[in-house]
C-alpha cells in the first residue's frame, strides 16, 4: 500500500556540471613550471635574464615598485628585472656621493650628484636592456631589464630558473651582460607544458677584477670617512 508521502524532486546537476567543467578548465589554466638550464661552455651560467613571452596574445605585466641600491660602489643588486612600466628607486647607501646616468635607448636619465635617496623614483617605460653607470666611479656597472611579460626569472649559481606559467605557445629568451650583443641572445619557440628546456649562451671572458688591493683599500677609507 501507498504510504502517500511525497519524495523531494533530485535537484538539477547541472550547477554541479558547471563546478566540475571550471575546475577542468582552472586546472588546465594554472601555471606549469619550466625548468631552464644557463649553459656556457658547459658551465652554468649565474645572473641570467631569461623570459617567457606569451605568442598571439597580450603578456599584460603589472608594473612594480623597485630598488636599485648603490652599496661600497656598487649597484646592488646588479641586475634587476622589472615589468614595463615599473618605478625604480636608487638610494645611495654609501658614505660618498653618486651620480647615476643611462644613455641606453631604453631609457636615458641622469641622477645628479647626491647622497640619501632622491625624492622621486624614474619610471621605465620601454622593453630593453637599460645599462647603468656612476660619473663619479667609473667601475660602477649595473642593469634594468625591462621587460614586457610578467614570466621571467635570474638565474641562481647552478644555472637554472624555474618559470610558471599558463599552457600556451611562447617565446624563451635569455640574456646576460657578458653576450657580445643583443642580437647574440639565444631564443626559443616552446610550448607549455613543456620539458625541461636548456639554452647555451655565447659568452665573452669576464673582465678582469677591479683595480689593485692598495686601490681598494683607498677607496675603503674614502667610503667610510665621515660624511661632511
Amino acid at each position: 500500500m501507498a504510504l502517500g508521502v511525497r519524495l523531494p524532486a533530485p535537484r538539477a546537476a547541472v550547477p554541479l556540471l558547471v563546478l566540475l567543467l571550471a575546475v577542468l578548465l582552472g586546472a588546465r589554466a594554472s601555471a606549469a613550471p619550466l625548468r631552464v638550464d644557463l649553459r656556457s661552455a658547459g658551465l652554468p651560467v649565474e645572473s641570467a635574464v631569461v623570459t617567457l613571452t606569451p605568442l598571439g596574445r597580450a603578456a599584460a605585466p603589472e608594473p612594480v615598485d623597485a630598488v636599485m641600491d648603490q652599496i661600497n660602489s656598487e649597484f646592488a643588486p646588479r641586475v634587476l628585472v622589472v615589468p614595463r612600466g615599473s618605478r625604480v628607486r636608487f638610494p645611495n647607501s654609501d658614505r660618498i656621493r653618486h651620480q647615476v646616468y643611462s644613455f641606453s635607448p631604453a631609457k636615458r636619465f641622469e641622477l645628479p650628484l647626491y647622497t640619501g635617496t632622491p625624492p622621486n623614483p624614474v619610471t621605465f617605460d620601454s622593453p630593453g636592456v637599460v645599462t647603468l653607470g656612476c660619473n663619479i666611479h667609473d667601475w660602477m656597472k649595473g642593469y634594468i631589464i625591462v621587460v614586457d611579460t610578467p614570466h621571467f626569472a635570474i638565474s641562481d649559481a647552478a644555472g637554472r630558473v624555474l618559470l610558471d606559467a599558463p599552457p600556451g605557445d611562447y617565446l624563451l629568451t635569455a640574456w646576460h651582460e657578458r653576450l657580445s650583443t643583443t642580437d647574440a641572445a639565444p631564443e626559443r619557440r616552446i610550448r607549455i607544458p613543456s620539458a625541461q628546456q636548456t639554452l647555451e649562451l655565447p659568452l665573452t671572458a669576464p673582465p678582469p677584477p677591479r683595480g689593485t688591493e692598495r686601490l681598494r683599500a683607498l677607496q675603503d677609507r674614502f667610503r667610510n670617512a665621515p660624511r661632511d
